[in-house]
């Protein structure tokens, strides 16, 4: 063996013992006559001690070391004198007394610390990223990821699940994002697609009489790129069979709850966990994934401005539009050119711009617009929104869901500013009764709201022919301090509503058929009642480790751009292979 212990494992007990140790060199001090080295694995740290007195050769080499070379050190163990002891290491107490040393590889100069946690250009640690994980923060993040991982499995296995892996060549259907395809070189201009999800294979395990299933599953869409997306991820794939949509909520509130006490010592706001509807979460966050780390909630205000002299307020109500407001509680002072800021923010998010009212005592409000309206709607808007003396109201005015997401993602913000909440807590909560479909006006047809597979409510059946814009879906969505980290629903499980939803959404007998006609058939064998969900590893292991984005629990991500900076992926291929493929390719 090159080692008998890890670089984290001994102790005071150790005393006196021979042992051998192997791993990197994090930091080499020298101090006369003395070499002293912190040996690192991926355990932690030991302190190697080298003296000319007690191997002459061994002290020689020592001084030949850089940090990251590779070296296997034999020793006895002796506890640190007295005073010299590292309370913030483990092995703090002791060091390792060098009787000899070997070079296993030297190690060229990183193009950036190791050793110290220090801001580095995203790109170079990717580009380096073999070199960035050593680091202890990424060290900690894999390892996080690694138990948390770990630990779902054991919880699910305990409670009756059976972790069945699905294929990765599958077949290209519509799921809401592009499909990554991989040609066939055996059935020519045919392809397969990459899964954006194992969705109708866990369904088909259900029919296949499982009951109840799990895997970690690798999933792939070609969309566009941001913080907490990646081209591929990983997610927590689970079905169910006879349940309801209480079943697995029940069942996966106690796995975070699980998951959270048993990895990290963050705090869960609420347990258990609230349940907003959609039109709730709407109405007082302006997002289907609120924070409620924090109030500072929406407030709607067209009843009291519909007839105002503010004609931006007037006409915005008159077309059908939305106002809300927001109270940034003591935040009067605010300066024209924070409240310009603000207002360009909210540009951001498609609104025409920022209203803004700061109270004072009495009626000397200053405000863009209060002088436009009675001293009465004044006081009626300040009272709505619960305002008092040195608060700042800000308002826009625009179409619903303009106004909801650019003052959602104002209330956001001004959280973060305003440090209006602990960013160690973690605030679950379920959105739930969202609508069963979303009308696009661009195609001038139907969409799911969630996947074309989601159940309607029970009591809303009858409104698929009547109005099925109101109908309900039996969605359920788990949010974590405003991320959505897991989306799932009660699924269809009869041929004849799942043939009702594709007419609804525009899909002909024919085309249903040729790509869920396996799906269809499938329901005709003795299908049961099922539902499931999909909790995202990415995101959730990115909100436990305190990470700004998920890159920093991937082990190898892709950046911004979808491209991988160490391999130099995506790459062109050669003409042979693209004839192999039977492929042409049209770059204009």
């Amino acid at each position: 063996m090159l080692r008998t212990h890890n670089c984290d494992q001994l102790r005071p007990e150790y005393e006196g013992q021979s042992v051998t140790l192997a791993g990197w060199v994090h930091r080499r001090r020298d101090f006369g006559n003395l070499i002293f080295i912190d040996l690192r694995d991926r355990w932690g740290l030991t302190q190697i001690v080298f003296d000319p007195d007690v191997n002459a050769a061994a002290h020689q080499l020592a001084g030949e070391l850089r940090n990251e070379y590779v070296v296997q050190v034999q020793g006895r163990v002796r506890r640190r004198p007295a005073g010299q002891e590292n309370p913030a290491l483990a092995t703090g107490e002791i060091e390792v007394e060098g009787h000899t040393l070997k070079i296993l590889n030297k190690a060229k100069t990183p193009p950036f610390d190791i050793n110290k946690e220090v801001m580095v250009d995203e790109g170079l640690r990717l580009r380096y990223r073999y070199l960035d994980l050593r680091r202890q923060r990424m060290r900690r993040n894999i390892m996080l990821r690694h138990n948390v991982v770990r630990h779902i499995r054991n919880f699910l296995s305990d409670e009756g699940f059976v972790e069945i892996e699905t294929p990765i060549l599958f077949k290209t259907t519509p799921e809401g994002a592009r499909d990554y395809l991989v040609p066939s070189r055996i059935h020519p201009g045919k392809f397969y697609a990459l899964p954006q999800s194992p969705q109708q294979l866990k369904q088909l395990i259900m029919v296949a009489g499982y009951d109840r299933y799990f895997q970690i599953a690798r999933c792939f869409r070609d969309e566009d790129q941001r913080g907490d997306r990646q081209p591929e991820f990983t997610q927590l794939d689970m079905e169910m069979s006879f349940v309801d949509r209480d079943d697995i909520m029940e069942l996966i509130e106690r796995l975070m709850v699980s998951v959270v006490k048993h990895n990290t010592d963050k705090p869960i706001l609420h347990e258990p966990f609230p349940r907003l509807s959609y039109a709730e979460a709407m109405a007082r966050f302006g997002r289907d994934n609120p924070d409620i780390r924090f109030g500072m909630e929406l407030v709607e205000i067209n009843a009291l401005v519909a007839n105002s002299g503010f004609k931006v307020f007037r006409d915005t109500v008159a077309a059908g539009g939305l106002i809300k407001g927001l109270n940034a509680k003591g935040q009067s002072h605010y300066s024209r050119k924070q409240i310009d800021e603000l207002t360009d923010f909210v540009k951001d998010f498609g609104a025409k711009g920022l209203a803004w009212l700061a109270v004072e005592e009495g009626d000397a409000h200053r405000s863009s617009f209060a002088k436009f309206l009675s001293p009465e709607e004044t006081a009626a808007i300040v009272s709505q929104l619960q305002g008092e003396p040195g608060d700042l109201l800000l308002f826009v005015a625009d179409r619903p869901a303009v106004t909801n997401e650019a003052l959602g993602r104002l209330r956001v913000e001004l959280g973060q500013r305003l440090n209006l909440f602990d960013p160690n807590v973690l605030a679950f909560c379920w959105v739930i009764d969202f609508p069963f479909l979303v009308w696009n006006e661009e195609e001038k047809r139907w969409d799911p709201s969630h996947h074309l597979f989601t159940a309607p409510m029970d009591d809303d059946i009858p409104l698929l022919d009547s109005d099925p814009g109101q109908a309900r879906g039996k969605q359920y969505d788990l949010v974590l301090n405003g991320y959505e980290i897991a989306g799932g629903s009660i699924r269809i499980h009869q041929r004849d509503l799942q043939e009702k939803v594709f007419g609804l959404i525009g899909l002909d007998i024919e085309e249903a058929k040729r790509q869920f006609g396996h799906m269809v058939e499938a329901f005709e064998y003795g299908t049961p009642p099922h539902g499931g969900i999909a909790p995202g590893i990415d995101r959730l292991v990115m909100l436990l480790a305190g990470e700004p984005n998920i890159r920093e629990v991937i082990a190898f991500p892709k950046s911004q751009s979808a491209a991988d900076l160490m391999a130099g992926a995506p790459t062109e291929v050669n003409a042979q292979q693209l004839r192999d493929l039977h492929i042409k390719l049209d770059l204009e």
